[in-house]
């Protein structure tokens, strides 16, 4: 049974539409089942669903059979990853149904054509795939995709939204997204690079000292002066 999946994801990887079709749903139950642990917490299931798919997709292009490992076993963790991000994500602001249907979909239009077009595809070629306009679009990937990093700092760091809490021992509500935005368009423009690579894009201190010119030690000083000045304007 393992070779012909194997055969049917490379044949996927090249582009085969039917291949595709045929391990999504031949692994719809293992999404499902994975669904079912993300219950009662106040989403559809066919939403998690859809984005357990988008999951799903990923792992599909990203596996290698060369490794001779069981397919489902490195599908799990991917598509846990995207429900789990697709949770956390969709705390920080509330969104309608359709704006939400319209950004799964989108997202797997883009991971679809990424692969086809072997090129991160443009947002006309995605609205035009997912038969919407380009403003909408552009609206539903925004809201699908928002910085996670406002929950999740990463490698064991606090959230920005803790960071910016005046009580980081309580658990505080999320932060809306617009308030941060303004109060950090009001700092330098090197300021809020910073800000921006190392809660939006989840770049360590390091990397953005690279990127930008500067030591590694000014980077976590700035960072911390920034942070403390965003908490006194939210406050």
């Amino acid at each position: 049974m393992q070779p012909d999946i194997y055969l049917a994801i490379n044949k996927a990887k090249s582009g085969d539409k039917d291949s595709r079709s045929f391990l999504v749903e031949n692994n719809s139950k293992l999404v499902w089942s994975i669904v079912k642990r993300f219950s009662n917490r106040g989403h559809e299931a066919e939403d998690l669903f859809q984005v357990g798919c988008i999951g799903l997709i990923k792992a599909i292009d990203k596996f290698d059979t060369s490794l001779g490992l069981q397919f489902s076993t490195y599908a799990v963790p991917m598509i846990t990853g995207e429900i789990k991000r697709f949770i956390r994500d969709d705390g920080i602001i509330k969104i309608s149904r359709s704006i939400k249907e319209t950004g799964i979909k989108a997202m797997a239009v883009r991971e679809k054509l990424s692969k086809t077009l072997n090129r991160e595809p443009t947002v006309s070629e995605i609205a035009k795939e997912v038969g919407v306009n380009t403003e909408d679009i552009i609206v539903a990937m925004e809201a699908y995709t928002r910085p996670a990093s406002l929950n999740y700092a990463g490698d064991g760091e606090q959230p920005l939204e803790q960071q910016l809490s005046a009580d980081t021992d309580l658990e505080t509500e999320s932060i809306d997204r617009l308030a941060l935005k303004s109060v950090l368009s009001t700092f330098p423009k090197r300021e809020r690079q910073i800000i921006f690579m190392r809660y939006f894009m989840d770049k360590t201190q390091s990397e953005i000292a690279k990127k930008i010119g500067i030591s590694q030690v000014q980077v976590s000083r700035i960072e911390k002066r920034v942070l403390l000045q965003m908490r006194e304007k939210l406050s």
